[in-house]
């Protein structure tokens, strides 16, 4: 999960939904979707009375889930045909976003669909700046309460809930994954087949190969969006592990965007072409722990 930071007002939108890039793997809902959903109405409303308690208007609010597709649950899979028809036109799903921007729900833009705005977006947007802090730092305060009452969780005050969330996916996927031996043969390969494509790897973990690709594309981002921000430094601190990034996704129309995508494209295919054998092995085992860990947090 990597969270957003966007220009002005629409940093009220990020922060309140938690949004996250158009990553390729965004899975699709899991057999237990039903009772994770009934989870998630109860963390809203549980939301909403604490923030009415801190003198704040909030409407419980739940995304609609996207509609799984077979295609999406071949290319979860790892099926060659249905990442490379995904690759050739969003790439890793980082540029894209931009390009596309409706079709891949950027926060700029406003969807067609009423119901995916989330309505706290309005509310925050219309409050001064100092109420907007204090509206967020009295959030911050609830997603932590809220989400102790009702997924049993254990998180300290002041945590970050989003943050927590996406820090344990992370941790439990890299403790799982870079120890199956598997997984760790063939993201070698992998590796040394995109060194022979004049690719740098750096790390060749097999969840270093698995996102290697989104991560690389969204700091290209990243250093776009900062140069756009005068309050924020020029270059990004050096990640920790299991850390989420926090990416200062700037303003690009589909023009000025399409040039990066097009780069994107080129890289996400031969990273494809390198872990045909890779990703059909890893994507699965990868998914289903991420599937776990977000039920356990209510994602």
């Amino acid at each position: 999960m990597t969270r957003k930071t966007l220009p002005t007002a629409l940093l009220a939108l990020a922060v309140l939904c938690g949004c996250g890039g158009a990553a390729e793997t965004a899975a699709s809902p899991s057999p237990g979707a039903a009772a994770a959903k009934d989870k998630k109405h109860q963390f809203e409303s549980a939301k909403a009375d604490c923030m009415k308690q801190k003198g704040f208007k909030y409407i419980p609010y739940v995304r609609p889930e996207p509609k799984g597709t077979d295609e999406g649950r071949r290319r979860m899979a790892g099926d060659y045909q249905a990442m490379k028809k995904y690759r050739e036109k969003y790439g890793f799903g980082v540029f894209a976003i931009h390009v596309y921007p409706k079709e891949l729900g950027n926060p700029q833009v406003k969807p067609d669909d009423p119901g995916q705005v989330n309505p706290n977006f309005k509310i925050q947007s219309s409050l001064s700046k100092a109420q907007s802090q204090a509206f967020r730092k009295a959030m911050d305060s609830c997603e932590v309460t809220s989400a102790n009452q009702v997924f049993g969780l254990q998180l300290k005050p002041g945590a970050d809930y989003f943050g927590e969330a996406s820090k344990a996916s992370n941790r439990a996927v890299r403790t799982t994954v870079n120890s199956d031996p598997q997984l760790v043969e063939l993201a070698t390969a992998m590796a040394t087949c995109l060194k022979g494509k004049g690719y740098a790897i750096a790390d060749t973990t097999p969840m270093a190969m698995g996102d290697r690709g989104y991560k690389e594309f969204s700091a290209q981002e990243d250093k776009l969006g900062r140069a756009q921000f005068d309050d924020v430094p020029d270059v990004a601190p050096p990640p920790k592990e299991d850390e989420v990034p926090m990416i200062y996704a700037p303003t690009l129309t589909p023009e000025q965007a399409k040039p990066y995508l097009t780069k994107e494209i080129k890289a996400a295919l031969d990273d494809l072409e390198c872990g045909k054998d890779f990703y059909p092995a890893y994507l699965p085992k990868e998914t289903a722990i991420r599937e776990r860990v977000d039920e356990q947090y209510g994602m």
